[in-house]
Parts: C-alpha cells; structure tokens; sequence
C-alpha cells in the first residue's frame, strides 16, 4: 500500500480534520504521477467519514477539463434537494444550470453567483455536519470548476475542510496556487516523496503475497526511484523472473507503461483508446464508439481487466491508474487518436464535449470543427460558465479560426470571468487593424471596461471615449460605452464630464427604447446629481426602479434599487437608506459581485457612522479591507481604509486614523483615482478638530477648500467637512473665509429642505454670531438648530450643536442651563464611544461651575408631575390624577428630563426623595 511509511502525510491528513472541526483548513497533497497521492487521498477521504464528515468528492479528468463545471456539478451531485432549495432565487437558478436541470430562460447568472451559491451550500451543510470537500487531480479541474471553488474557498465558514490532490514533479511549483481561505495559514501543503527500500519491500509484500530477494529489490527501488506505482508495475514484469531479469528492466515509467499496454491492439486497443479518450467511460460508449455490440465490448476487454489495465463496475469502465490510461492515449500516435475523437464527437451529445473531440480529430481548421466550438462557447455562457466559453472560442482561434469576432467574444468572456489580463491580450493584437466603425468601438469598449475592471480609470477614459466616437451604428454598445465614460471620468474626479456623460447615456438608451439600458443611465445619472449636491430626480429613480431588471453583470452605480438606497441616505433617511443597503449588500453576496459589493459596503459603512454605530461601521469597513486583500490590493483596500478612518476618528483611535489615511491616500493616486482621497482627507481633518489641532486641520482641508472655491456645499456627501473647516476658522478668528460656507450651507439646505445642510449651516451662524459678540443670536439660531436635529437621526451632529449651546449658554453666565445642556451632550458622546469629544465636554462643564440640577428649577406644574412619573405611574394615570392632557404630560415630563439630566423613568425615580415641595 502507498500508505506505508507515510507517517508524516497521513498526520497531515489527520491534523486537517482535526482543524477543519473547528473552521475552514484545507491540505493540498502535491506529488509526481504515481507517488501515491490518490491512495491518501483514499485515506483521507475514508478518515474523514470515520470522523463523523459527510464527504463531498470529486476525482477531475483531463478528458472533461473543457467541459463547464463538471466538477463543481460533481461536487452538488448528491446534496439534498431541501439545501438547495433554501438558496435565494438567483444562486438556485445558477446551481440547477450547473447539474444540467435548467435552460437558459431565467435570469443570468455566472461563476460568481454560481461561486456563491456553492458557498451557502457548504456553510450551510456544515452547520448540521461537518463537511470534507475532496478532489483528487485538481490540475485537471475545468476553469469554470476552477473558478467557482477559488471564489467559494475565500467565503467558507464553519467546519468545512478541503483535501486536494495535485500533480507537480520536483521542480514544479505546488498545484493549487490558487486556493485561498479566510484565515492566513488554512492552507497547508504537503509534497509525497518516494518511499524507501523497507517501504517498497513492505507494500510488494502486500500486494503480491511474497517478497523479492534483496538483489531484486534494490533494483526494483534504483529503476523506480521510490515511485509505488512504478516499483509495483516492475514488481508486477518481475514476477516469475529470475533475478538475471534486472538487466532488461525498463529504466523510464514511460517506457514501463508503454510495455505493459502495447500489446493490446486492434479492437481491444480500439477500445482501450475510446475509453481513455473520455471523462466518464462506460461500455455503453464505447460500443458506440467502435461500433461494437456492447456483449462484444464487455468479452473483449477480459483480457485487460485480467491483467489490471482496467475494470468493469457496472456500466463503468475504469483505469486502475491513471498513468495507464495516460500511457495508452500518448502510444496510440496522432491519426490514430484523431480517428477515435471523430467516432467520439458523432456519438457524444453534450456541445462542449463534441465540440472538444471535434478540434482534436480535425488536422485543420475545418468549418464543421469551427462552428461546433461556437456553438458550445455560446452553450457555455448560457450556462453561465464564462471562463469555459472564453476557451472555446481560444480553441478555435488556436485551429485556424482566428477572426477579429471570435476575439472580442473571447475577450468578452475573459472579461465577465474578471480575467481582464486575458481579455487584453486578446484583443489589444488587433485593435489597431480595426478600422473605424462598430467591430473598433467593441474593441475599445471591451479594453476600457478592463482597465475599469482593473481601476485604471485615467487608462480607459481615451479607450472609452473613442470607443464613444464609433459605436453610434450600434445604440446599445454606444450606451454601454457612454455609461463606462461617465464612471470612469466620475473616479478620475471629472464629476461634470461624468453626469454630462450619464445624461447622454439617457438620450441614447431613451432613442434605443431598451428599459433595462434605460433604468442604468437614469439610476447613475441620479447619483451623480445628488454627488454633486444637485436635487434628487425622485420621478427619474423611480422610471429607473420600475424597469430595473437584475443582472450581475450591471455595476451597482448603475442599479436602481443601489442608487436609490444611496442616495436616500444622501438626503437625509439614514434609517430607509440603511434597510436598502442591507439588503443591497445581501444581493452583492448572492451575486458574488466583490467590486459592487465594495461600493455598496462603503456607502453601508458611511450610513452607520452617521448614525453613531462607529464599532459595526467599523468591521463593515474591516471586511471590505480583508476581501481587498484577498484580490491583491488597490481600490477595495482604499475604500476599506477611507471607512475604517472615518469611523476610528469617531472613537478616538488616532494611530489607526493616520495609518489607514496614509495608505488610503497613497493607494488612490496608484489607481489614478484623486477623488478617493477626498474622505480619507475628510476624516483626518476631523480628527485634528476633534484634538483642537485647528491649524492642521484647516492644512489637511485646504484642497478641499481649493476645489470648492465658490463656497459650495450642496449636500452631505460632497460636504462633510464643511463644518469642520467652518469651526477651524473660526476658532482661528479667520471669519472672512468661513462666511461664504456658513452661507452655502443654509443656501442649499434652505433650496433643497435638508436637515443635515439646515442643522450644520445653523451651527455655522452661531458660531460667526457668538464670535461677534452676538449671543443671544447665536442661542436663538442654535434653538433652531435643535429644532432640525428632530428629522436628523444623527446623535453626534446633535451632541455637537448641543455642546456649542452649552459654551454660548455659559458666556451669557446661564449656568444652570448650561450645565443641563452640556450634560446631555456629555451622556451621548460617552454612550456613543467617543472619548475625544467627551473631554471636550468635561473641560466645558468644569467651567460652568454649576451644581446638578435640582427640583427647584421644577415649576410646580413640573414638580407634581415629576413626582408621580416618579412612582411610577404612566402618563394616563398622572393626566387623570391632575385632570390635565396626556400631551399635556409628556411635555412637562420633557421638560423634567432636561432639568434634571435624567433620561428614563428609573433615573427619575432614584431621585425621589428630592421632589419635595419648599
């Protein structure tokens, strides 16, 4: 047995068991043809049972590697019905295309939502069982497989663990680079060596019943290198020799493969051909295949299976290695495996594989062969196997069919299977032999949408807008065109060119009368408006929702119930923006879609942190890092960094603020994007106001106080740094520069009816009133201000003005009052977690020098209310008591809390023993 002597392997295999118990592991056993990789494999698989796992297995084949999904449909094959059928709709659809249950009517669906749906399936398994997902020869996975199980690996939860086997020679690196988990370090690897002479004794022994002399066995072990496979095929040609055999030893496993199967021919080797030649052979196949009876097929190959080349289970006819099947295949010389992959491709009736043994039984490019490998590209991409398709077509162009077409459809796929590296490569050759018209701007739409893809954003504008200037014989490809533009002059900070861009894309798509172009065009061009602080086209949104239709393919600033979550939030409805990008974010995870997903997190990440949830913004903001990380870098890292700074300058943690802007920062001039630099700019400037660093502050805002000269500030989006920049100013007794932002803030807030613009403009008055000496102004406007902070579910904002009221409420020597002002402020700050704004809070309160406040600021309305509240009595039993209103009620009680810096009912009832009349 190939186990013996494998201690270390199989501590291995036990050790990832034992891990994945617990969470996501995986273990890759890499090794040469024969070493004995399949047989722990074996092991591994059968421990993992003993161990309590349910098992979910899959041996690849190098015959079904162009066939979509084969091994992922393996994998699925025997999961329960009522698992799959807990998947949301988009993920089942994308499962039952795999196991061959569905068309293509539906919606679309492709290897990211088919990876996701794999992932759901795995975690959700492994919440009733712990799961081993075992593939042996995952250099023969097919890409889409390939894809989907990479894509599903970086989303594993719970006890899930993989066992891998891949072929890799010394010098070769390990197979299954592409594997990667959660947690740094799941993926362990081990490489199978050879097994020593007392190794290769022992498992001749086993298997033969008897042992070799020791002259015999030293040979056997020198020729096979230690190889199992090897040494057992010698073992197996020196059985009945004499040791004088040794000399005439084959010294390659090749030739030893060669020896031991040449002697099959004519039909027999026919036969053997066919069935090597396939994925999943059976007699069935290959009586068609030789036109054989199938009881002619099942006599010949007796004398195969006597000598162990194969063996019939059932209908199944199986190699007993691999190298065998392999050794047969490679002897069998070209014309003769081109003759047996035509007799295949008549008898085979899936498209991927006829089209398969189609190319390989053509010498040339043959129209037939051609045509075929089209026909299954496009079967693929039903299928939503695009990485499957994007071969296909390679494949052809390989044979000879090397058209402009066939490229651009091959690019297309590469593109939507986000390898954007190949999508170039295909098409930049050509592109610049296309001439002006329809087949160039595809070829420039094509390559722009990569270096989108690749947050190139200053690289693909030229691409687009030429594409732009050829595509107008062709509507829809001018619309997708004219969209891309638009986003990519938006994240090179050409917010006008951008929505002129957008309106176009309108213009375009409303000619087209395409719905689903349409509601893309109308959805981004709304978001680009409301970016720019402009009013939100509510009866264009809801055009775009109505005819909104769901594809993974469509960037989610271009989908309408995304927008209109966004910029919902934009406007003011933290709380419906907030249920819309929950739920847009639980569709990103559906679709498996990790750039839209990055986008919807951040807006999720910004909506928390208004809302004063800084710790759940702040692991919003962690995942949308660590899945940056995971695809090596660049834009999802910068906007993951930007959200972690933004909510960590909320609590105070400086260290991590600096670090995440520097790299946010340096991250979005290497993307080419500037504008991304705007929020990391945004969130150190506050931390400087929150130090009372208004000189750094104002040093870090200063180029966004440049680029909005005019004194703009339209909206809480472009923005948020207005009122610092505000209070910086002023507390630097600079109120010429910081008028025209306290007029532009209650312009806009008064234009457009936005508490966020009407509460931070107010403030801003209040601060230039109380710097002139105006106080009593600056209370009435700040009352105002309180006023708006009633439609604005923004704790820190209203803390901040609260403590603002409390500052001009002690120069007016108000103390009483503004001791209770500043204590509510004080109380939201430290619930909220924010340590920095607290102190500034204490530091004000120490100056008030006011007691706590007492009953005695009670009217004696106030008082007998207070007192009853007190014993717990609801306000229907007070108003009946005092024969006055319930309203009546709550509004004294209000005003009782206020007085005396108490906020529940039990508060006020701790304080009983001082509601006494004087």
């Amino acid at each position: 047995m190939a186990t013996v002597s494998r201690s270390g392997e199989r501590q291995a295999v036990d050790d990832l068991l034992g891990a994945a118990g617990m969470a996501p592991s995986a273990l890759v056993i890499a090794g040469e043809p024969g070493i004995g990789k399949t047989t722990l494999w074996l092991y591994g698989v059968e421990r993992a049972r003993e161990h309590g796992f349910r098992v979910l297995s899959t041996r690849a084949d190098e015959a079904e590697s162009v066939l979509a999904y084969a091994a992922v449909a393996d994998l699925l094959q025997d999961v329960e019905p009522e698992v799959l059928a807990g998947l949301p709709e988009l993920q089942r659809v994308a499962v039952d295309r795999v196991l061959l249950r569905t068309g293509t009517d539906g919606p679309p669906t492709d290897q990211r939502v088919t990876g996701s749906a794999v992932a759901a399936v795995l975690v959700a398994m492994a919440a009733r069982q712990p799961i081993v997902l075992a593939i042996d020869d995952v250099q023969w996975l097919d890409v889409s497989s390939q894809a989907v199980l990479a894509f599903a690996a970086r989303r594993l939860t719970g006890r899930v663990g993989l066992l891998l086997t891949g072929r890799a020679l010394a010098t070769e690196p390990a197979p299954a680079e592409w594997l990667h988990l959660q947690t740094p370090g799941a993926v362990s690897r081990v490489r199978v060596g050879p097994l020593s002479l007392r190794a290769l004794h022992t498992m001749i022994l086993d298997r033969f019943g008897k042992a070799f002399p020791r002259p015999t066995m030293v040979r056997i072990a020198e020729v096979s290198g230690g190889n199992p496979f090897y040494a057992l095929e010698l073992a197996r040609g020196m059985d009945g020799r004499s040791s004088t055999g040794e000399a005439v030893l084959p010294s390659t496993l090749t030739e030893l493969v060669r020896l031991r199967t040449a002697h099959f021919d004519g039909q027999v080797g026919d036969m053997l051909l066919a069935a090597c030649s396939v994925g999943d052979a059976t007699v069935d196949l290959i009586a068609e295949a030789t036109d054989l009876p199938v009881e002619r097929v099942v006599e010949l190959l007796e004398a195969p299976e006597r000598e162990g080349i194969i063996r019939i289970d059932g209908n199944s006819v199986v190699f007993a290695h691999p190298l065998l099947a392999r050794g047969i295949y490679t002897h069998a010389g070209p014309a003769r495996r081109r003759r047996m992959h035509r007799a295949l491709a008549a008898v085979e009736k899936r498209p991927e594989l006829k089209a398969r043994h189609m190319a390989l039984g053509a010498a040339s490019a043959e129209p037939a062969t051609l045509h075929a490998l089209d026909d299954a590209a496009a079967a693929a991409v039903g299928r939503g196997a695009a990485a499957a398709a994007a071969d296909l077509y390679e494949l052809a162009i390989g044979l000879g069919g090397d058209t402009p077409t066939r490229r651009l459809r091959a690019a297309e796929q590469h593109l939507r299977a986000g390898d954007t590296r190949r999508a170039r490569r295909m098409v930049e050759p050509v592109v610049g032999g296309l001439t002006a018209g329809v087949e160039r701007a595809a070829a420039l739409t094509l390559l722009g949408a990569a270096r989108v893809a690749e947050h190139d954003y200053p690289g693909a504008l030229p691409l687009l807008a030429e594409a732009v200037s050829h595509a107008a014989d062709d509507p829809a490809l001018l619309v997708e065109a004219t969209l891309l533009l638009s986003r990519a002059h938006s994240m090179s900070g050409h917010q006008e060119d951008a929505l002129r861009q957008a309106r176009a894309a309108v213009a375009h798509a409303e000619r087209l009368g395409n719905g689903k172009l349409i509601s893309q065009a109308l959805s981004l061009t709304v978001m680009l408006d409301c970016a720019r602080g402009l009013r939100r086209d509510g009866p264009a949104l809801v055009r775009a929702l109505d005819l909104e239709v769901p594809d993974p393919d469509v960037a989610a600033p271009c989908r309408a119930s995304v927008v209109d979550a966004v910029t919902t939030s934009w406007t003011g409805g933290l709380d419906e923006g907030l249920a819309g990008l929950v739920a847009a974010r639980r569709r990103c995870v559906e679709m498996g879609s990790d750039a839209d997903l990055v986008f919807v997190s951040g807006h999720l990440a910004m909506v928390y942190t208004w809302l004063g949830r800084y710790s759940v913004a702040s692991d919003v903001a962690q995942d949308i890092v660590r899945r940056g990380e995971q695809l090596g870098g660049g834009y999802p890292v910068v906007i993951g960094r930007t959200h972690r700074a933004v909510a960590a300058a909320y609590m105070g943690r400086e260290r991590i603020v600096r670090d995440d802007v520097r790299v946010a920062i340096a991250g979005a001039h290497q993307c080419g994007a500037p504008f991304l630099t705007i929020r990391p700019l945004i969130a150190l400037g506050f931390l400087e106001v929150s130090l009372g660093n208004y000189e750094k502050a104002l040093n870090v805002l200063q180029p966004l106080l440049i680029g909005r000269g005019d004194g703009r500030a339209r909206d809480i989006f472009p923005a948020t740094f207005v009122p610092d920049a505000v209070e910086a100013l002023v507390a630097l007794g600079r109120l010429d520069e910081a008028v025209p932002l306290v007029e532009a803030l209650e312009v806009h807030g008064a234009a457009l009816d936005r508490p966020w613009l009407l509460v931070a403009g107010a403030r801003g008055r209040s601060m230039l009133q109380a710097a002139a000496g105006d106080l009593a102004d600056a209370e009435e406007t700040l009352h105002g201000a309180l006023a708006q902070h009633d439609r604005l579910p923004m704790p820190f904002e209203r803390a901040r003005t609260q403590l603002f009221l409390g500052q001009v409420l002690r120069r007016q020597r108000k103390k009483n009052l503004a001791a209770t002002m500043l204590r509510e402020s004080f109380e939201t700050f430290r619930d909220l977690g924010i340590p920095l704004w607290a102190k500034r809070v204490g530091v004000e309160l120490e100056r008030t020098d006011a007691p706590r406040a007492n009953h005695s600021e009670l009217t004696p309305s106030e008082l007998r209310v207070a007192k009853l509240a007190a014993t717990g009595k609801t306000n229907k039993d007070i108003a009946t008591a005092l024969f006055i209103s319930p309203k009546t009620v709550e509004h004294n009680l209000s005003s009782v809390y206020r007085k005396l810096a108490v906020r529940t009912r039990s508060e006020l009832a701790s304080r009983a023993g001082e509601l006494v009349d004087d």
